[in-house]
């Protein structure tokens, strides 16, 4: 059986897709697709490996052209747009970002401001704010000096998001941002970039792989199966038992979070089920 779609209401949105296909070489990964990203909002994209989130996320931050169809930013058509005019309104946290040989912390995070600089715009004191905020917020205060090599993974991703921070954009892209980092950074992370959403108003987007997380913290979800939408809406529209079963093949049973109020998804598998039907 599937899942029927629930669509974002008629709320405003800077970022969107329309028609938009996806893929590499010949190879198509996401499907004419439609999507409204909420303005002010925390949007998480969710779904099976290899379903196209990361493509999706891509096209979306103007790194991957259309087949077919577009993505539009501000009502225009994203890659008709000036790369640096892009930057300072939208930023991104790639998966697996690779940082220059010796670059230092406090200088990788700068780079994040360089989106606003031009030919007679040199390095401020707003800029400099602007570092020690994002290095502040993300605990690598005391790693500024440290080359970014010489990191553990979770401090790494602490540092890219820091950059991230620093570009100061409207909309922030994040392709797994809680890559690398133990349990409890992992919360961490997702509470500050619920911080900035609710206290600047930044619209985020983001690709997660732990359900129950994206649950807890997104104001919009977007379901993925195929490289086409399922289902969207608020967590409790779209995590169901009927779209987890369709999205993942995951047999499972969906219960109220005693902590967050919001959907917990309880993965049943394969053995609980063939015990369960035993004792029956």
């Amino acid at each position: 059986m599937t899942a029927t779609p629930t669509h974002a209401g008629t709320g405003t949105s800077r970022l969107a897709a329309a028609g938009l296909t996806l893929g590499y070489a010949d190879t198509a990964v996401v499907h004419d697709l439609d999507l409204r990203v909420p303005d002010g909002k925390v949007s998480v994209i969710v779904g099976a490996n290899a379903c196209g989130k990361s493509t999706l996320l891509r096209g979306l931050a103007r790194l991957l052209r259309p087949q077919s169809g577009a993505v539009l930013l501000d009502g225009e058509v994203i890659h008709r747009q000036p790369t640096k005019q892009v930057a300072r309104v939208l930023g991104l946290l790639p998966q697996n970002p690779v940082a220059p040989e010796g670059v230092t912390v406090v200088d990788l995070v700068g780079r994040g401001r360089h989106p606003h600089h031009g030919t007679f715009r040199r390095w401020t004191t707003a800029d400099d704010e602007a570092v020690a905020e994002a290095l502040t917020l993300t605990d690598t205060l005391g790693l500024a000096d440290r080359v970014v090599d010489e990191l553990s993974g979770g401090q790494r991703q602490r540092v890219w998001i820091a950059m991230a921070l620093a570009q100061g954009t409207d909309l922030l892209l994040l392709d797994e941002p809680t890559t690398y980092l133990d349990v409890a950074h992992q919360v961490e992370m997702l509470d500050l970039l619920a911080e900035l959403n609710a206290r600047r108003g930044t619209t985020i987007v983001m690709v997660l792989h732990d359900l129950n997380l994206s649950a807890r913290y997104a104001d919009h979800l977007v379901a993925l199966r195929g490289g086409r939408v399922v289902a969207e809406g608020s967590p409790r529209e779209v995590v169901t038992e009927e779209v987890v079963r369709e999205v993942f093949g995951l047999d499972n049973r969906v219960i109220d979070d005693p902590v967050s109020h919001t959907p917990l998804v309880v993965p049943v598998g394969r053995h609980l089920s063939v015990t369960n039907q035993e004792n029956r």
